[in-house]
């Protein structure tokens, strides 16, 4: 058996999320469909992590494993998936792994992306997130710079999860004015617990809106208590931009 990765965006519209769920058509389940028609045979996928419903990805990696001839896989894989994928979702190429490679564990690092408007804009709206107060761009990456003097960031984590541990390390967290009308906010950690993303962004704008300081900041990073952070922000406008790996994992 041959490892590889698969590099693949999608617009998470129509998806529950990444992962296969028991309620709602996954990216995941869609994708293993396609490579079971293609392969002749159940192929599982194992993604670098997992997006929430609704949430978008420039960049996803998922590695799988087969038998099939190589130059097949390697050549013309990525082609064939998408003559038979629905338009949200496309295969950029197929790569050729070491075996011991692991989408999810040997990624060290991923950065994802939030997009923000106060104009109403037919054309983005299912991109970007409407926000028609106005926002201090200065004071939320003020804020968001407190981020990097903490490792557990249970307060912005969705309850009830299955992680052993919720300390991520971030190395970027900083807001961008695009235009008179546009922000994003991008921020890029070695990992991320569920929801977190959005639950920052959606603390961060509270300060925008002249509602949060330092002190509350940092106070409610400590608490380690979900229900003091502000309301996760929607999932329609954030992307899964970029996953980073070792260069030794690869062939």
């Amino acid at each position: 058996m041959n490892r590889y990765f698969l590099y693949l965006s999608y617009n998470g519209k129509n998806y529950c999320g990444w992962q296969t769920q028991p309620n709602g058509v996954s990216v995941q389940e869609t994708i293993e469909r396609a490579l079971a028609l293609i392969l002749r045979a159940d192929t599982p996928i194992t993604g670098a992590g997992r997006t929430d419903a609704g949430v978008h990805a420039a960049e996803m990696i998922a590695h799988f494993d087969s038998d099939g001839e190589k130059g097949f896989i390697l050549n013309d894989l990525a082609d064939k998936l998408n003559r038979v994928l629905p338009k949200d979702v496309a295969i950029h190429r197929v790569v050729g792994m070491k075996p011991e490679a692991h989408a999810r564990f040997d990624a060290i690092s991923r950065e994802y992306k939030y997009y923000i408007t106060d104009r109403k804009d037919p054309f983005s709206h299912e991109l970007k997130y409407l926000h028609n107060y106005p926002f201090d761009v200065e004071m939320m990456n003020l804020l968001a710079r407190i981020l990097f003097e903490y490792e557990d960031f249970t307060s912005f984590s969705k309850l009830h999860t299955d992680v052993k541990t919720n300390n991520c390390k971030i190395m970027k967290a900083e807001w961008v004015r695009i235009d008179e009308h546009n922000i994003v906010f991008t921020i890029k950690a070695d990992r991320f617990l569920r929801n977190m993303v959005r639950a920052i962004v959606g603390t961060l704008l509270e300060g925008g809106r002249g509602k949060l300081d330092e002190v509350g900041m940092r106070r409610i990073i400590e608490a380690k208590n979900r229900c003091v952070a502000g309301a996760s922000v929607p999932g329609h406008a954030l992307f899964l931009k970029r996953i980073e790996y070792p260069e030794e994992i690869f062939e």
